[in-house]
């Protein structure tokens, strides 16, 4: 009777442990999620700026900056290519971008290119470069910038709070597979930090940029 007992005794022994075990394996493959989560999270964030930082190097700005051609592509033998892989790029002063094609041929391709980039600039074609001068900005066209700036700063906040709400649909789904209500609040607080952080980074870029418009 005795050993019967021990018997049963180390069955419940062992099916508590297993229990135990299930319950710390679920405990690590969570966090493992959260973190994975987190990472996706950060990375959608970054893109956001990184999309924000890109769209706001195209607007002219009233002084030379060869990524104003950042968004201008050439046919060059067959392949859609970005300017600066098939041509130099430099800005010899503030006032002027030139534009030498690795191949002369190219030079008709370029300046067409540009013109049909529609970026408010008009390439000037000497057989031998592409120049391109840099008029100034009027008042009326700095505000209007000023104005495109802060349209780019909260599409790239709408960005940032898609990811945020992407991440809190992830929790909720977790909380539905096993998470505990304090570990998804922890996460829903943390990503709300991450939120507010990179939403004063879209700040700080659009203002830089604001002063860069507004700077004669």
């Amino acid at each position: 009777m005795v050993l019967l007992f021990r018997f049963f005794l180390l069955i419940l022994l062992l099916i508590k442990n297993q229990i135990y075990l299930l319950i710390l394996s679920n405990f690590l493959n969570m966090n493992e999620e959260i973190e994975l989560i987190f990472e996706e999270t950060k990375d959608r964030m970054d893109m956001a700026i990184e999309h924000l930082e890109q769209e706001l190097a195209r607007l002219r700005a009233g002084r030379s900056n060869p990524a104003l051609l950042d968004g201008v592509s050439v046919d060059y033998y067959g392949v859609r290519s970005p300017l600066s892989q098939v041509s130099n790029i430099n800005t010899p002063d503030p006032k002027t971008i030139i534009v030498q094609p690795w191949e002369k041929n190219m030079l008709p391709v370029v300046e067409k290119a540009i013109m049909a980039a529609n970026i408010g600039v008009m390439p000037i074609n000497n057989g031998e470069i592409i120049r391109i001068n840099i008029p100034p900005l009027t008042e009326e066209r700095r505000q209007a910038l000023v104005k495109q700036v802060r349209n780019e700063g909260e599409t790239a906040k709408i960005s940032v709070r898609n990811a945020r709400k992407w991440a809190n649909d992830e929790f909720k789904r977790l909380l539905k597979e096993g998470l505990s209500e304090d570990l998804e609040k922890n996460a829903i607080e943390e990503v709300q930090e991450m939120t507010t952080s990179y939403n004063g980074k879209v700040d700080n870029v659009v203002t830089a940029k604001e002063k860069d418009v507004m700077t004669v």
